[in-house]
């Protein structure tokens, strides 16, 4: 398998330990997608019946749909790390921040 190596901030954080990716608190997913264009949830979790391993990886932000976050740049987060928490009943990057 190929791979490539690209810096892209971290999930330091992740409370929404019903998912899948979560082991620990931890995101174990690659990279994931914050928003669907108007909400900063996480697009990438998801219940399962399965759970991610503990591998030790540290899940990046691969893109960022909300354009009215200060942090967005192009579609791409450029903060150091996020936190993911639930907020009123949905997982959210509770790192957002309006313009």
């Amino acid at each position: 398998m190929e791979k490539i190596c690209i810096q892209m901030p971290v999930v330091s954080e992740c409370a929404a330990t019903e998912c899948a990716y979560n082991f620990n608190k931890n995101c174990q997913a690659r990279a994931i997608t914050v928003g669907d264009g108007t909400h900063p949830g996480c697009d990438t979790f998801f219940m399962g019946s399965g759970k991610a391993k503990g591998s030790g990886q540290i899940a990046g932000i691969g893109a960022c749909k909300i354009s009215s976050c200060k942090f967005n740049e192009g579609f791409e987060c450029m903060t150091e790390s996020i936190s993911v928490c639930h907020v009123q009943n949905k997982v959210s990057c509770t790192t957002y921040s309006a313009r």
